[in-house]
């Protein structure tokens, strides 16, 4: 008899517990949201993720808060929303550097990319540009080569640091293409392009979104960039393919994702207002003013696309001996 009456009771927890949890799905948000940048304000990353947050609270009714925490290229704050609760008021502006590459550089990343994380949606692709100051006798990637393999030393190339999109791009580019190319690794794009500026170094690659005002006033060259297609804010200037590098794509990209185990109607309706936002006229003007290109879609493509780059820059790192710890 007492055996009945204690599953009775769990029955009847159940019947309250299931009604309350379904509940706080379907009200949520009812309460501000946290979105974490893993990096310093200024960036492109900041940018689109404070332009997204703000888009998010109107569409949400609920006030989105940027919320930047750096430090160790992007893995403390991703780490703070690996280990988050997952309820949907923690979310993680997610970067290709941290999620795809960083986990290829070293053996002790306080988090999986894959496990640790729901995908939300893809914002974009943010396009990358290989740049040259205006002293630079070459004019396309075909003079990049040939210049860099009579130089003995090399032809020095400057990134926003060591294991970043832009530097695992310059790697691929060495392999795919034989040029002899030396990697400079600076505390972010803005400084690598004012050493570009001052003629101390022949090469920047870099994201378009930093670059574009340079180009624009002819203070640095272009050369190539490196998406499947050109630019729509520098149709002028070829891609990596159309420079003779075969199957030559890479672009940094940016997306949201909560932790794990956040409940699917609370990913659904943060998606579904990601895509809204990215389909409208002021999304997509505001996004490609900031050099990205908007990607709707659903989550399990955003995962897909993670899973992907970290199986095709293993073996990219690796042949680079590009090593963090």
């Amino acid at each position: 008899m007492k055996l009945h009456r204690w599953l009775a009771c769990i029955v009847i927890s159940f019947a309250f517990l299931t009604p309350s949890l379904g509940y706080a799905q379907s009200n949520y948000p009812n309460r501000p949201i946290r979105l974490i940048i893993p990096f310093t304000p200024g960036g492109v990353t900041d940018t689109s993720g404070r332009f997204i947050a703000e888009q998010l609270s109107l569409k949400l009714g609920q006030q989105v808060i940027a919320d930047n925490k750096p430090g160790a290229s992007g893995n403390i704050g991703t780490q703070m929303v690996a280990t988050a609760e997952p309820d949907g008021y923690t979310l993680l502006l997610g970067y290709a550097g941290t999620l795809a590459i960083n986990p290829t550089l070293s053996d002790k990343i306080p988090f999986d990319s894959v496990k640790d994380f729901a995908p939300i949606g893809k914002i974009g692709d943010a396009i990358l540009i290989l740049v040259a100051n205006n002293d630079f006798a070459g004019k396309g990637l075909a003079d990049v080569i040939e210049i860099s393999k009579k130089n003995p030393n090399g032809l020095s190339y400057g990134t926003s640091g060591a294991g970043g999109t832009p530097h695992i791009a310059g790697e691929l580019f060495k392999q795919k293409s034989g040029a002899n190319l030396v990697h400079i690794p600076y505390k972010g794009g803005g400084q690598a392009l004012l050493d570009l500026l001052g003629g101390n170094i022949p090469l920047v690659y870099t994201a378009v979104a930093g670059a574009n005002q340079y180009v624009s006033s002819g203070r640095i060259k272009a050369i190539a960039v490196s998406s499947a297609k050109r630019s729509p804010g520098m149709p002028d200037v070829p891609t990596f393919i159309e420079g003779g590098v075969k199957d030559f794509v890479i672009d940094d990209w940016v997306g949201l994702l909560a932790p794990a185990k956040t409940p699917k109607p609370i990913i659904m309706k943060l998606n579904q207002a990601l895509n809204e936002i990215l389909n409208s006229t002021e999304g997509k003007a505001r996004l490609f003013a900031m050099g990205i290109t908007p990607t709707p879609g659903t989550p399990e493509k955003f995962g897909e696309q993670i899973k992907g780059d970290l199986i095709r820059f293993t073996p990219i790192v690796k042949a680079a001996n590009v090593r963090s710890e």
